[in-house]
């Protein structure tokens, strides 16, 4: 699947304040992506308005899977990176679908691959959620509940990423984003922005 490739009337749009929804992240990551970047985006979380918005990004190239699989982005960031050096990698990547492959952040870091991944931690296998949903079971009891949280305990990515050796930031405002993304595209080599909702 590829982005548009649209590159008209393109204006940075002001940061928009307060906490993180889909809405403002998605308005925020459309004006934020660089020239040229691959966008890989294996998360529920940027919504689905982000496509639409792209319209008037800077030119990119976007991936996103196929047949429903789940941890695909961070090893294929893994692949991007290597085979266009000269281009920023982003990961869009939710924390369940991260927790599939995270040996791919001690990847970034062993080959100085020039990777940001925005990690979204919602504490949920939101994808599969919805997939309840869609078979028709909207509601489910506590215990199956369960099964699809991940939050007892919750997963430190800053401190799982700094361990496979890729620098780290935990944000929770658009403004925190909007700094350590642009501090990361600024920068060569990994690293890993934890944005919390």
């Amino acid at each position: 699947m590829s982005c548009p490739r649209f590159w008209r009337n393109r204006l940075r749009l002001p940061v928009r304040r307060g906490a993180i929804t889909p809405a403002k992240l998605a308005a925020w990551l459309s004006g934020a992506i660089p020239e040229n970047a691959i966008v890989l985006d294996e998360s529920i979380t940027t919504g689905r308005d982000f496509y639409d918005r792209t319209e008037t990004s800077a030119p990119h190239d976007c991936l996103g899977g196929t047949g429903g699989s789940i941890g695909w982005a961070l090893p294929v960031g893994v692949g991007a990176a290597v085979s266009s050096p000269d281009r920023k990698v982003i990961v869009l990547e939710s924390d369940g679908s991260g927790m599939y492959t995270p040996q791919a952040l001690w990847t970034y870091a062993r080959e100085q691959l020039d990777v940001i991944v925005l990690l979204f931690a919602n504490r949920k296998y939101q994808i599969l959620r919805d997939e309840m949903s869609n078979v028709g079971v909207p509601d489910f009891g506590p215990e199956a509940q369960c099964l699809l949280d991940i939050d007892n305990p919750d997963i430190d990515w800053v401190s799982l990423a700094k361990g496979l050796g890729v620098p780290a930031t935990r944000v929770e405002t658009i403004a925190e984003l909007d700094r350590d993304f642009r501090a990361g595209v600024a920068d060569a080599g990994p690293r890993l922005i934890e944005v919390s909702l």
